[in-house]
């Protein structure tokens, strides 16, 4: 691994801001191109940041085999969960949306991960890598002079404040992204008034390959089939109730999900630690900005109805890896911007208006709305031009898919 002490008179090729689920993953992307790359952390050497916990990431096809091919799901210690079909409801509301993967010639739609094995899966696969600069524990401070072809940072770690330079700077940081406000990239925020707690749940029927959303007026409660055999709980409640719902005993907090999800997995015996996630959405105005790119997180942040966030921000970062590739010499130059700026855009936009659209209309309890909705419940479940649409959606293969999001041959 390259060394640490150096100065801004050597520029990085790429420099990431944020070392979570995306800048990781974006690391070990660009290492297949034999690039110098920095990976800014927060975290010291033998931590994992906080996004890697306890909650369940509900991986689609291409995610699969994207990581397949980079060398991390095989690095996964626990096993995962398989899902084969799709149950989508909402209460109070006729219909229903049923999608099984053998109808659509597929084996399953995706995989669900517990984040802290991932983390552990990612990091084991950052320390094979041979062409990567790990700065950490450190923090991003702010942007010095764009000159000549390279962008300066300023980081600071325990030794004080110091310049290093990049030819791209990528900003992977999440929702209050400092590198998006450092350069001037105005976002904008949108409140849910949502909080979800997420926890292990334990059901009279174990998971059987079906993914479940029952969608109310406070948000979601999701079911994702783990493979330790339980489910993988997500619990959306109004915001102000989330500190009343979050210090429910065990039995009274069963009781309310039981009330809300309903019977389909029987009864619900136990439940494991809850946290808590309030919803926020954030949209950054562009993408790029002279020898700099935001990715995941930093550049939009989704409603997890649908569970698209890190499935899109994955496909942030192999994107502009293969616009890296097809412009050799210099990473940050302004042809690699303009050619990831605009395979994302139809990607983006189309899973933007899915997330946000559908946290919306299924939110609002207006009684018009009712049959409108139970009327897209039911076209879902028995139109199989529909149906298509969504399993196309639903397993990652919207806009410009990147080469790795597609099985060799497929």
């Amino acid at each position: 691994m390259p060394n640490t002490d150096r100065d801004a008179t050597t520029p990085h090729d790429v420099l990431i801001i944020g070392g979570g689920l995306v800048g990781a993953s974006l690391a070990i992307a660009l290492d297949a191109l034999q690039l110098d790359v920095g990976l800014v952390e927060s975290t010291p050497a033998g931590a994992l940041p906080a996004v890697f916990d306890q909650r369940n990431l509900s991986f689609a096809e291409a995610t699969v085999n994207a990581l397949e091919a980079l060398g991390v799901l095989p690095l996964l210690r626990a096993p995962t969960g398989t899902i084969r079909r799709i149950h989508a409801s909402r209460a109070g509301d006729f219909g229903r949306i049923r999608l099984e993967a053998g109808a659509h010639g597929r084996e399953e739609f995706g995989r669900v991960v517990v984040a802290r094995d991932f983390g552990e899966a990612l990091e084991a696969r950052l320390a094979t890598l041979r062409h990567l600069t790990r700065y950490r524990p450190t923090r991003f401070v702010g942007l010095g002079d764009e000159r000549d072809g390279v962008r300066h940072v300023r980081i600071a770690d325990g030794d004080g404040e110091r310049d290093i330079a990049t030819r791209l700077l990528v900003a992977a940081d999440g929702t209050r992204s400092g590198v998006r406000d450092a350069l001037g990239i105005h976002a904008r925020e949108h409140d849910y008034r949502q909080t979800l707690l997420v926890a292990r749940l334990r059901a009279q029927r174990p998971p059987d390959g079906t993914a479940y959303e029952r969608l109310t007026s406070s948000g979601p409660t999701a079911l994702l089939p783990r493979g330790d055999g339980h489910y993988g709980l997500v619990h959306g409640v109004a915001a102000d109730e989330a500190d009343a719902v979050a210090a429910m005993d065990d039995a009274a907090f069963l009781a309310r999900v039981q009330d809300a999800f309903g019977w389909r997995a029987g009864r619900f015996l136990s439940v494991g630690p809850r946290s808590a996630y309030p919803i926020i959405g954030c949209v950054a105005d562009a993408l790029v900005a002279p020898r700099a790119v935001l990715v995941g997180n930093a550049a939009q942040t989704l409603h997890p109805l649908g569970a698209q966030g890190f499935n899109l921000g994955l496909r942030d970062a192999l994107t502009l890896a293969e616009c890296i590739a097809a412009h050799p010499g210099d990473a940050g130059d302004d042809a690699v911007l303009r050619s990831h700026a605009a395979r994302r855009a139809d990607d983006r936009t189309r899973t933007l208006a899915f997330s946000d659209g559908l946290a919306k209309l299924t939110s609002n309890d207006a009684p018009l709305l009712r049959p409108l909705r139970s009327a897209g419940l039911l076209a879902g479940d028995a139109m199989g031009w529909l149906q298509g649409l969504l399993v196309g959606g639903a397993m990652g293969y919207r806009g410009d898919v990147p080469a790795l999001c597609r099985k060799v041959g497929a």
